[in-house]
């Protein structure tokens, strides 16, 4: 089994991108206490201000969507919901690196 990665740009409707990012924050530290979550980090690109990357690394494709069906996960998602304006992912499978 691979290990799973994934980059999320989330656009926020305007004015909302400090919000959302908070939100994805609290994400962050629920999936920093599954061990199978190694990196979930919070990006704000310099040049886009209604922008927000996210980078993660899971154990395994498999953890990921795990962490997808809890509960928590889904209230949270809920809650974000509208304060984004649109979504674009990237499914990737690392290979290496500083950090993986």
């Amino acid at each position: 089994m691979s290990k799973f990665s994934m980059i999320a740009q989330f656009t926020a409707q305007p004015g909302e991108r400090d919000a959302l990012a908070a939100i994805l924050l609290e994400a962050a530290a629920g999936a920093g206490s599954a061990a199978a979550c190694e990196q979930y980090i919070i990006h704000y690109p310099a040049d886009k201000p209604d922008v927000i990357v996210v980078t993660e690394i899971w154990s395994s494709e498999e953890a990921h969507a795990a962490s997808l069906a809890l509960a928590e996960t889904r209230a949270t998602i809920q809650r974000a919901m509208p304060l984004i304006a649109g979504v674009e992912s990237t499914r990737l499978t690392p290979v290496g690196g500083k950090g993986v």
